[in-house]
């Protein structure tokens, strides 16, 4: 048996020190004693508990500690090693290890930013086969296939252009041994990404392009650089920069051109690190599409864990360390008052007994009277709410509707999706009946058999609209109003009970019937609208307001003499006129009719119109309702602002 952290040993030194320096304090507790009172007196004197029962508590506690300690230490046993099948492809990394690699268009430098790309591609391919191939000159194989990606990694931290023998940049001996490299794995499909800058290929790329085709192998190429280029730094030369024969400094750039046409050439891609391309991304999943096979993976050691068994004897001895050290005398005092609280009030109950039981038996005012009293007298905010939604369940069902709507406005106040889906679903029932109450003057029938059909609704709304018809009073319209309204805020609770409970076929079925009758009553206002503006008088000639083309006895000679003396010289009476045109504002037209006072409501309201009929102002109230246009006869609008009255 091994130990995972056997550091933790030397805790144990803890519970000896603490031994010891218990048995040292009541050696020195007993001495004082003994020097306080004489033996035959001190157990007069003190009270106190057989020190037994105070040694075997502290012994169970060392015990817990010593139980701790070990099973921090995690004592575990090897049971052998395990060797893991993985799903593998062979990706061959060829990195240029030219001098223009230190080039510094890109930053740090293009061989430092290659790097970063291939560390980054190490994460991405966790179970692929990974090598690495350097160029410059010639091309040599650094790292070999392998799943080992720590060593790959290594390899790449300390490779650089000096690694290379031969200066250049071979692009075409690189891809040659890369291929080789990769036929030797027996693969048909392989991957080689080729980090470089693309400058100074030696030899043609076309033949090598086709051969690789051939042997399965998809280039894809990383141009590392900048199109505009940098000079060459070498410390060799005067100002750290490379010299050519003609004494010029040399600048690199990046040839995308080449290293794309041997992507293509294999069917792989070309990116560019640095123009904001993913390229672990990118490379990932182009080897995706790669075919697999199958190979062994890393060996894993199997380990059988013991620190349970120690872990479960120290909480058991630190519990009964705790409860045999303490002195029980007061705690029963205590926990007899707390049962006191905590117990259940067993009158209430009964109650929510009784009201569930006329509810069934359908007394539903006595439950409804019982909920009311339980709601009252309950200090829980939820529970308070359910006792709400049970009285507002049997007022629905008793046919007070005005007390169902107080009842479940109050149970809205909870945070349970189904109590909240049944308060606005009851709500909603108990405002379509309000205002189905004002249309028919009855409830509307439970039973679906008896339900009204469309020709029904429309004959219970042009019998209401006769009666608006023929009403003086404001009372009927008033009704038309609150039909309307109850009606839109039932259409807004049933989607807050759809929101919290979509699968509530009934709250569904109820929205779209009231939603068709609110449109139903639209279109019958419109219609009574129409009859009411044909059936009005039209206007008769000699009219008040109208002049008339043949007024007077004179002749069209005399008025138009009569006219030009008016015009040349007016009368006293003609100055008068004018002032009165003037301070009536008319200045020779029509006058506007004058609103009267003791019309007006109140003061903030815009004055009626006189000749507004009752069916006109029923449609206007609808018209003007926000809820009805933007609310609830919206297909598939769900949120809302809630009114203050009820929410």
């Amino acid at each position: 048996m091994n130990l995972a952290h056997p550091a933790w040993l030397f805790a144990l030194a803890l519970p000896l020190i603490l031994a010891v320096l218990a048995v040292v304090i009541a050696r020195l507790r007993r001495s004082q004693w003994q020097a306080f009172a004489a033996d035959r007196l001190r157990p007069i004197l003190i009270k106190r508990r057989s020190p037994v029962v105070r040694w075997i508590s502290f012994s169970l506690l060392l015990l817990a500690c010593i139980s701790l300690v070990i099973a921090l230490a995690r004592p575990l046993e090897k049971a052998g090693t395990r060797e893991e099948k993985i799903l593998s492809r062979n990706v061959l990394i060829a990195l240029d290890l030219s001098r223009s690699m230190r080039v510094q268009d890109v930053k740090p430098d293009r061989l430092s930013r290659a790097k970063i790309a291939i560390y980054e591609l190490l994460e991405e391919l966790p179970n692929e086969r990974v090598g690495i191939i350097g160029f410059a000159g010639s091309a040599y194989v650094y790292a070999p296939l392998t799943v080992d990606h720590a060593a790959v990694r290594q390899t790449v931290e300390q490779i650089d252009e000096n690694w290379a023998t031969i200066g250049g940049s071979n692009l075409k001996d690189a891809v040659e041994l890369a291929i080789d490299t990769l036929k030797k794995t027996g693969q048909k499909q392989n991957a080689l990404v080729i980090f470089s800058d693309g400058e100074k290929h030696d030899g043609s790329l076309d033949e090598i392009a086709s051969e690789a085709k051939l042997a399965g192998v998809n280039i894809l190429a990383i141009g590392i650089g900048t199109e505009n280029g940098d000079y060459v730094p070498n410390s060799d030369f005067p100002g750290n920069r490379m010299i050519d024969e003609n004494g010029q400094p040399v600048i690199s750039r990046l040839q995308p051109e080449v290293l794309r046409n041997l992507a293509e050439a294999t069917n792989g891609k070309y990116a560019a690190a640095g123009s904001g391309d993913d390229i672990a991304s990118l490379v990932k999943t182009s080897v995706k599409e790669l075919d697999t096979f199958e190979m062994e993976g890393r060996q894993r050691e199997i380990s059988i864990e013991y620190y349970q068994w120690f872990l479960l004897p120290a909480i058991v001895f630190l519990f009964a360390s705790i409860i045999i050290g303490t002195r029980w005398r007061g705690v029963g005092k205590v926990a007899a008052t707390l049962a006191i609280f905590l117990m259940p009030d067993s009158s209430q109950a009964d109650d929510a007994k009784d009201a569930a039981r006329f509810l069934s038996e359908k007394n539903f005012s006595a439950a409804a009277q019982t909920y009311r009293k339980l709601a009252k007298e309950s200090q829980s905010s939820n529970l308070r709410s359910r006792y709400h939604l049970g009285e507002g369940i049997a007022s629905l069902r008793d046919g007070s509707f005005k007390s169902a709507r107080s009842a479940f406005s109050k149970s809205l106040d909870v945070n349970n999706p189904d109590v909240l889906a049944e308060a606005h679903l009851g709500m909603a029932n108990s405002l379509f009946q309000l205002g189905w109450l004002e249309l028919a003057g009855s409830a509307y029938p439970q039973d679906p058999k008896s339900s009204p059909d469309m020709a029904q609704f429309d004959q219970l709304v042009r019998t209401r609209l006769k009666i608006l018809a023929a009403a003086k009073e404001d009372g009927e319209v008033e009704k038309i109003e609150a039909l309307i309204t109850n009606w839109t805020d039932a259409v807004r609770h049933f989607d807050s009970a759809i929101s919290n409970m979509p699968a509530n076929n009934a709250a569904t079925n109820n929205r779209q019937m009231t939603i068709t009758y609110l449109k139903r009553l639209r279109e019958l206002l419109e219609e009574e609208k129409e009859k009411t503006e044909q059936n009005m008088p039209m206007p008769q000639p000699g009219g008040e307001g109208e002049s008339q083309p043949d007024e007077g006895d004179g002749d069209p000679d005399e008025k138009q003499d009569g006219n030009q003396q008016n015009k040349d010289s007016k009368s006293p009476g003609d100055k008068g006129d004018e002032k009165r045109e003037k301070k009536d504002g008319s200045n020779g037209k029509e006058p506007k009719p004058k609103d009267d006072p003791g019309k007006e409501k109140n003061k903030g309201e815009k004055p009626e119109d006189p000749n507004e009929t009752p069916e006109k102002r029923a449609r206007r109230i609808l018209k003007d309702s926000a809820d009805l246009e933007k609310g609830p006869l919206t297909p598939g609008q769900v949120e809302f602002n809630p009114p203050a009255k009820d929410w």
